[in-house]
C-alpha cells in the first residue's frame, strides 16, 4: 500500500501558486529581460558616443542589464509568491552578499577594481602599456582581469586589482614620445660642429618628428670625452620608437665619420713595455717558486 504524500517528512510547505500569478510573474520577468537588453544597447551606444572605449561601454552596459534583471526577478517573486515581501528579498540578498563577499573577497576586489579602471578609461584595448617587468599591447579588458600580449608574443593576464594598485606606464597615452641617445665625443673635436651635424642628421629623418624639434645637448664631461644627448620625438608605439632610434644612430654616426667628428671613450688601454713585461714575469716566477 502506498504511503500518502502528505505523511512524508520531506514535504515542503510551499505557498500556493495560482496560474494567473505565475503568468503575471513570467510576464514581468520577460519584460525585465527585454528592458535589460534595450538598456544594455542604449548604455553602450551612449558611452561610445561620449568617447569611451568599447570594453568600458560593454562592461557598464552589462552591469546595467544585470541590475534591471535583478529587479525583474525580485518583482516576479513577489507576484508569484504574495507572502514573500520585497523587504524579505532585500534581506536575503544582503545576507547572500555578505557571505559572497567573505568567500570571494579577491574576486570581488578585482571586479570593483575593473569597474574603476573601465570608468577612468586611462587605457583601452590596443594601447601599449608597461606593468612590472612586462610591456605589451592590451588585448582584452574584462571585469576581473586584463590580458596583455607582450612584444615578444606572450600572453600575460593581470588581475585588475594589480593594475589598480600599481603604477602602469601607458606608452600610447599620447600621440608622440621622446627618446634619448647618448654619444661620447672626443674632447678635442669641434663640439659646435658636432651639435650642428647631429641636428641636421636628425631633421632629415622621416621617423623623427619636426614638432617638437630634435635637440643635441652637451650634458657631461668625462676624462677625455664630452657626452652629448640627442633627444628626438617619434610616434608613441614601440615599433615607431625602435625604428626612429635605429635610424638616428645610423645616420648620425655616418655623418660624424663624413664630417670628421671624432667620438671617444673614457676607457684607456695601456700596453706594457718590454721592461714591464720582464718585471711581471720575474714577479710571477718568484711567486710560483715560493709556493
Amino acid at each position: 500500500m502506498l504511503t500518502p504524500i502528505a505523511s512524508s517528512p520531506f514535504v515542503f510547505d510551499l505557498p500556493a501558486v495560482s496560474g494567473e500569478a505565475l503568468r503575471w510573474g513570467l510576464g514581468v520577468l520577460a519584460v525585465a529581460m527585454i528592458l535589460a537588453w534595450l538598456l544594455r544597447r542604449i548604455v553602450r551606444r551612449v558611452l561610445c558616443l561620449r568617447g569611451r572605449g568599447p570594453s568600458s561601454a560593454d562592461v557598464f552596459g552589462r552591469v546595467a542589464s544585470w541590475i534591471v534583471i535583478g529587479f525583474g526577478v525580485a518583482a516576479a517573486l513577489t507576484i508569484v509568491f504574495p507572502s514573500v515581501k520585497p523587504v524579505n528579498i532585500l534581506g536575503g540578498v544582503g545576507v547572500i552578499s555578505i557571505a559572497a563577499g567573505i568567500a570571494f573577497q579577491t574576486v570581488l576586489g578585482n571586479m570593483f577594481a575593473g569597474l574603476v579602471l573601465l570608468g577612468r578609461d586611462r587605457f583601452r584595448v590596443g594601447d601599449q602599456i608597461g606593468i612590472r617587468d612586462h610591456r605589451g599591447t592590451v588585448s582584452h579588458m574584462g571585469l576581473t582581469s586584463t590580458s596583455v600580449r607582450t612584444f615578444d608574443g606572450r600572453l600575460v593576464v593581470f588581475p585588475n586589482g594589480v593594475l589598480h594598485s600599481e603604477p602602469v606606464i601607458v606608452q600610447t597615452g599620447f600621440e608622440q614620445v621622446r627618446s634619448t641617445i647618448a654619444v661620447d665625443l672626443d674632447d678635442t673635436t669641434d663640439l659646435d660642429r658636432a651639435i650642428k651635424v647631429a641636428l641636421a642628421a636628425m631633421r632629415m629623418l622621416p621617423q623623427v618628428l619636426d614638432d617638437p624639434l630634435p635637440q643635441a645637448l652637451l650634458t657631461e664631461i668625462g676624462t677625455d670625452t664630452v657626452r652629448m644627448e640627442m633627444r628626438f620625438w617619434s610616434g608613441a608605439r614601440e615599433l615607431d620608437t625602435k625604428e626612429a632610434t635605429h635610424a638616428v644612430i645610423r645616420r648620425v654616426l655616418a655623418d660624424f665619420r663624413e664630417e670628421g667628428v671624432a667620438t671617444g671613450t673614457d676607457v684607456r688601454i695601456i700596453e706594457a713595455g718590454e721592461e714591464t713585461r720582464a718585471l711581471i714575469r720575474e714577479a710571477t716566477g718568484k711567486g710560483a717558486k715560493g709556493q
